[in-house]
This record gives structure tokens, sequence and C-alpha cells, in this order.
């Protein structure tokens, strides 16, 4: 995976907070100043008052609540700074030549702040003091020039700007470099995953020709033999795992095989494939009790390519034990709950922007948690019911990629090279894959390797020597 410069600020340093305090006094005193700031048109109060307030305020909150991890997006109130800046200067001079001038200078400061945050510079932070010095010498100028005149109302319109700018400087001598053996988001990457950017051409350009998931479905089914798996569930449920089945056994594997395979675990979102890295989101629809009238609702597990099958079976069982030991009032149900009390032509209108949030990665991560439609693998049982398995659809809506299913055990008689005749146990197994995540030699790969992991299964008591990364 290719290193990069992640920089970030950190809410425990005096440095960050003290920002703060500069960006918010900028912001009171951008209003407390704003009856000095000419007539009050509208153009004129978004423009001078509201953009530059909305900038400070918009800068200090990301370098505050998640400086640590995205503080590339705080050239984002930078642009609305440097807006601010170039509309200001362009009503202030006369020379049409010295506004272009000054509006090139401001975004060449706009882009360059952008490219050293989003961590494209290998000596990122010594380039951020200089950058910010401009500015700051500018102010430190025109106070000067306003002091030496006695012009102190002239003075005071440039106090909010000075504490804007103070704040930025400030900040800059708190900003640190994350370890470089450590992922962290830039921009393009999505809250729940990041964006794959070395796909093959013909990889990049598939999913706006395949625009939908069930049109870009591929289906697999196996049979598998589970003698070896009997054997295992047995042993576990010896050593006190009671409830131990073949969903635990089938779950854990698909997580050991991605420590070889991980491009499993992409999605596909806003035509773009993105990595969950090693989060693996496990959905399951489950009833409360087994009964035709018993309400559904849905678990969302939280794996690893780390986990063993002792993992697997603790986080499956407490999520599982969390609903059917309480009222049926999980996170998923009330969210469903609350979309039911919208009315159904506005509903419509509800989830068409959900989906276009979504799109463009703007969906609320609590949203995300409780989706089913988000997430890594929708496995379901069919064996439960007594059924062999379906191919199950997946979803347009959301970004599940992987839908698994299985069915009851049934016996097959069988006669060996020798001519003897054996009677064996098998499990068929269907999936339903979306092609645009990786082609089918990947697939095809992934499935031999769980197959024979499946056969050994007692390799998923022990913790995986080595887990691969996707790629960048």
């Amino acid at each position: 995976m290719k290193n990069r410069i992640h920089l970030y600020v950190s809410r425990k340093n005096a440095l960050t907070w003290l920002m703060a305090l500069c960006m918010a006094s900028s912001a009171v005193a951008r209003i407390a100043l704003s009856g000095l700031k000419g007539s009050g048109d509208g153009p004129f109060v978004w423009s001078q008052i509201v953009l530059p307030i909305t900038a400070a305020v918009l800068y200090a909150l990301i370098a505050l609540l998640s400086g640590e991890e995205r503080f590339y997006k705080t050239a984002i109130p930078v642009w609305l700074m440097a807006c601010y800046a170039g509309l200001a200067f362009s009503g202030g001079v006369s020379s049409r030549m010295m506004a272009w001038l000054f509006w090139i200078a401001v975004v060449f400061f706009a882009c360059l702040y952008t490219d050293i945050t989003a961590g494209h510079r290998q000596h990122a932070v010594l380039f951020l003091l200089p950058v910010l010095c401009g500015p700051l010498l500018f102010l430190m100028y025109c106070y000067r020039a306003f002091l030496l005149r006695g012009d102190l109302t002239a003075g005071g319109k440039c106090l909010p700007d000075f504490l804007m700018v103070l704040g930025m400087l400030i900040l800059t001598f708190g900003i640190r470099v994350h370890p470089v053996d450590e992922y962290h988001p830039t921009w393009g990457d999505r809250t729940d995953g990041r964006r794959i950017r070395s796909l093959p051409p013909m990889a990049q350009v598939s999913p706006y020709i395949m625009v939908t998931r069930n049109t870009s479905t591929n289906y697999f089914s196996e049979s598998l033999e589970i003698s070896q798996i009997d054997r295992y569930i047995r042993r576990k449920r010896r050593e006190g795992l009671t409830n131990f089945g073949i969903t635990h056994v089938l779950l854990a594997a698909y997580c050991r095989g991605l420590c070889r395979y991980p491009g499993l675990n992409r999605f596909l979102a806003g035509q773009k494939v993105y990595s969950r890295g090693e989060d693996i989101q496990y959905c399951m629809t489950i009833k409360k009790e087994m009964s035709a009238d018993s309400p559904d609702t849905v678990i969302k597990v939280h794996l690893s390519p780390r986990d063993t099958a002792d993992d697997v079976y603790r986080k499956f069982q407490s999520a599982v034990d969390n609903v059917k030991n309480t009222p049926l009032n999980s996170s998923f149900d009330a969210t469903a709950g609350a979309f039911t009390l919208i009315p159904g032509v506005v509903l419509k209108f509800v989830v068409w922007v959900l989906k276009t949030l979504d799109y463009f990665g703007l969906l609320p991560r609590f949203l995300l948690e409780v989706s089913p439609f988000h997430g890594s693998l929708f496995f379901t049982s069919m064996g439960s019911l007594g059924i062999q398995p379906i191919y199950h659809h997946l979803y347009d809506f959301g970004n599940l990629p992987v839908f698994g299913a299985f069915g009851m055990k049934r016996r097959a008689v069988e006669v060996q090279e020798d001519g003897t005749i054996v009677e064996r146990k098998y499990v068929d197994v269907k999936f339903s894959l979306d092609e645009r995540i990786v082609d089918g030699f990947y697939y095809a790969a992934f499935f031999k390797h769980y197959r024979r992991i499946l056969a050994h299964p007692e390799i998923l008591d022990n913790v995986p020597a080595e887990v691969l990364s996707d790629i960048d």
C-alpha cells in the first residue's frame, strides 16, 4: 500500500483549544463589529459576515471533533476563507487586474493547503508554516498601517480576520504526523471504507456500465461434505460452547478466507470500489421465536479476519442474545419504526434523499450501523427452516456485495473408485456475488480456499499467521 503523510491534531493539545478560542473570538468579533461593515444588504451580509463566521466555526469543529483522523477536511473551511478574502478584496479595489491577481493568490493558497493536508508532500508540516505566514504578515502590515494613521475604526475591521488567521497559525505548531505504517482516511474515502485507487481501468469503468447491484450479480453453489465439520461442532460443544453450530463454522471460515483474499471485503458505492479493511460487517435476519407469526429483526456483528471460531461464536451469540432476551426494540427496529410514521409519498422522497447521501458517502454513521443493507456479508440459514438454500437477491439500496445461504443437512450415497458404497452428509451453500468488486478468477480462488478451510475446521481454533492487506 502506497505510503502517505497523514497529519493530525489532538484534542489533548492545548494549541488546538487555543485555536478554537481564536476562531470563536473571530466569530464573536465579526458579529459585534458588523455594524461597522457597510450598508447591511443581503449579498454583503452573506459574503462578509455569514461566510467567514461559517468558515471559522467549521474549521474549529473539524479540528476538535475529527482532527485526529480527518484533519484534511479543514481544507473545506479554508476554501470558504479564500472565497471570503477574494470577495472582500475585490470589493475594496477599483483595479480589475489587482482583483484578479489577488484571486489567483488566494486560490493558490487554498490549493496548496489542500494538497499539503491531504498528505501529498513528504515534508508537509514544513510547508504549512510559510504558507500561513503570508496571510498573517499581510494582516500585520494592514494593522500597522491603520494604527500609524490612527484609524482605529479601520483597524477594528481587521480584528476578526486577524484572529482567524492567528488561530490557523497557532494550530500549525500543534500538527503531528501519524506513523507511516498506518492507514488513515483521505479525500475520496468514506466513513465505512477506503477507496481502492489502483484498480485496472476496466474495473473502474464497469460500475458505470453495470449500474445496479442485482444486474451485476453472479451466482455460485457448492456442496460441502461435513463429516469433519460435525466432529468439530461436537468437540466445541463439549468444550462449553453449547450453541455452537454450522453457522459459526461457515462464518469463521469466511473470515479466515479473507486473511488471504481481502478483496471480498470490498463494496461498491457511488460507482467507486471501497475496502472495509479488517472490519467484516456480518448481517443476519433472526426471529425471536421459531414461529410463523414471530417478528423478524436484523443483527449486525463486527468481525475480523483475525478472529478464531471462539471469537466468532462469542460475538455472534452476544448479538443474538441481546435481541432474544429483550423486547423487540433493537436499533434497527427503532429506525424502521420511525420510518413507518412518515406518509408514503414523503417516505419515497426520504428514501431518495438517503440514496443520494449514500451515493456521495454522506450518510450518517449511525444509519450505516443500523442498516442491514450496508455490510460485508449477509448469511442466512435455510437449514433451520428445514429447506434447501436459495439464491437470495442483493439489495440495490446500500452496499452489501455478498449474500450467502445454506440449507438443511442431506445424505448422499456414493460409489468409490474401488466399487464400495459409502454414505456421506452434505450441506449445500449458495452465494449471490457482486461481480464488480473482484473478478471471477478472484472469486474462484477464494471459494477453493474456503473449501480447504472447511475440510480442516480445527485450524479455526488458532489465530491466523498472516493477514494480507487489500491493494491501495
